[in-house]
């Protein structure tokens, strides 16, 4: 026999459900422009039907439906595309922090224009050949002096601003270190908090949103691998776990003691990343992860972190000092040396006005010379040493000394037979190739984490015409529930209280 009062049961519960499922349509248009937020559904299913199945069981044609219910709260959200873009963003933001640190360096090099090193050695080659045309007018000598005071000077700025640029980066080296301890941090309290939350059954879909959000910013820093772990206790099969975090190389493989959060040891806490620098050089030579300490060359997590380290300058397995900023430097320092030495050579040999034998044109304010220390050691116009054998200057030495800015067989660092100006065109043109391959790569990174970031808001995000949708599709079927109520009730008047009164 069906139970008399079952309709108002069934109907009592599809009344529940609809509710819910407002409930949750309600905190999606709530959440429309939180950021990080992703939309939630209620999902429903049928209760168990009437009658169970057993010895006593009532004899009925078939099972009667007794309703629905809400069996769990969930995000809707695609974990493949959180890996697409959490990978893509890594690559955006290694390659954004070089692209940026090669522009600095392009506006310091400012070549090429008419303040740049280049147009300094040209004028002052320039002002030797007219010096070679007239060697004991004065004011060719002044100018002489001036042009060299002015390729000295050249050098001085272009080392000490990329040296201020270089030191910005490691500034920023440390404010990154500091923003990726931050991020590990707050991502093992969430994580903590989820774990308290989903032995119990329940899934607690705002955390897992905040939790998303901070691995989002964690991986344009560093490169990083997530997994999930289950909490245990009740946990429904839709509960995502705890997260473990692993940096990974370039490769995708982890790094050496990569592992920065542990999901399994939810009450430990992360390992958090120091960069250390070589006493000597000032460069980076080891990165820490917790109490792990790994060379810098294994710390390949083509990050923003890692861009940044790479920029700044590092120490390699042999000692030597890799990275963009060094390597300029290296270069200038080695074009400042081999140029004022030549200079020096070919300018002692020949004879000044007071016919003896030229010194030094060029010096160092400290050490040997480099591009920030190189200066001119001459004050006395008539010490510039143009002749070659008489004291009134025939001019010869003064043509020699102009065809040190034209040499091809000098050897400038580790490279033979070049030029000056054949060496410095090499070392700005591989700059200029450098920074835009990797404005090229930047802009290809960008487009990519747009394009999964489109893909994933279609997923996840909310859409209000949707949300209105389902708020009328709800609406309808609580009012239909409602109105089933109503006429179980009046069914249940007229049993109650309009049977058996025949005859009264």
């Amino acid at each position: 026999m069906r139970p008399t009062f079952m309709g108002l049961e069934t109907a009592k519960r599809g009344m529940y459900t609809q509710q819910a499922a407002i409930s949750v349509l309600g905190h999606n248009i709530a959440n429309a422009n939180t950021e990080g937020y992703t939309r939630q559904r209620a999902n429903m299913q049928t209760t168990s039907p009437f009658p169970s199945l057993g010895m006593e069981r009532p004899y009925i044609p078939g099972f009667i439906g007794t309703g629905s219910e809400v069996t769990s709260i969930q995000r809707i959200r695609d974990s493949f595309l959180d890996i697409q873009y959490r990978n893509n963003s890594s690559q955006l933001g290694y390659y954004s922090s070089r692209a940026d640190a090669l522009s600095k360096m392009e506006d310091i090099m400012n070549e090429p224009s008419e303040q740049g090193l280049s147009k300094t050695l040209d004028r002052f080659w320039q002002s030797l050949q007219d010096l070679a045309l007239n060697p004991s007018n004065s004011g060719a000598r002044a100018v002489v002096l001036e042009r060299g005071k002015a390729v000295a000077e050249t050098f001085n700025y272009l080392s000490k601003s990329l040296k201020t640029v270089q030191s910005d980066q490691q500034n920023q080296i440390e404010v990154e270190t500091k923003n990726v301890n931050s991020l590990l941090n707050q991502i093992q309290n969430v994580n903590r908090q989820i774990a308290d939350v989903e032995p119990h059954g329940m899934l607690p879909n705002d955390l897992y949103d905040e939790r998303d959000r901070l691995i989002d910013k964690l991986s344009s820093l560093v490169n990083i691998k997530v997994t999930y772990t289950s909490s245990g206790g009740q946990s429904i099969p839709a509960a995502e776990g705890k997260a473990t975090i692993d940096l990974v190389a370039e490769d995708g493989s982890v790094i050496e003691s990569g592992r920065v959060i542990d999901g399994t040891d939810i009450k430990a806490d992360p390992k958090y990343l120091k960069v250390n620098y070589d006493a000597t050089s000032g460069l980076v030579d080891t990165v820490s992860i917790g109490n792990n300490i790994i060379d810098v060359e294994k710390f390949k997590t083509m990050g923003k972190l890692d861009s940044l380290i790479k920029s700044y300058g590092y120490l390699d397995s042999s000692n030597a000092q890799v990275g963009l900023y060094p390597e300029m430097l290296k270069n200038l320092d080695d074009i400042a040396s081999t140029f004022a030495n030549t200079f020096n050579t070919v300018h002692a040999a020949g004879i000044t006005l007071g016919d003896v034998n030229g010194g030094n044109f060029f010096g160092s304010s400290s050490g040997p010379i480099t591009a920030s220390s190189i200066n001119v050691v001459i004050t006395n116009i008539n010490d510039i040493a143009a002749g070659s054998t008489t004291s009134d200057g025939d001019g010869k030495n003064a043509t020699s000394l102009a065809d040190v800015m034209r040499r091809t067989n000098l050897t400038i660092g580790s490279t033979t037979n070049t030029s000056i100006s054949a060496f410095y065109q090499g070392i700005i043109g591989g700059m200029g190739v450098q920074s835009q391959e990797a404005n090229r790569l930047m802009t290809n990174s960008g487009i990519l984490v747009d394009s999964v970031d489109q893909n994933r808001k279609s997923v996840s995000s909310v859409s209000l015409d949707e949300e209105m949708t389902d708020m009328v599709k709800f609406q309808h079927a609580y009012n239909a529930a409602a109105r089933n109520i109503t006429a179980i009730d009046e069914m249940l008047d007229k049993i109650i209280n309009g049977m058996g009164i025949v005859g009264r």
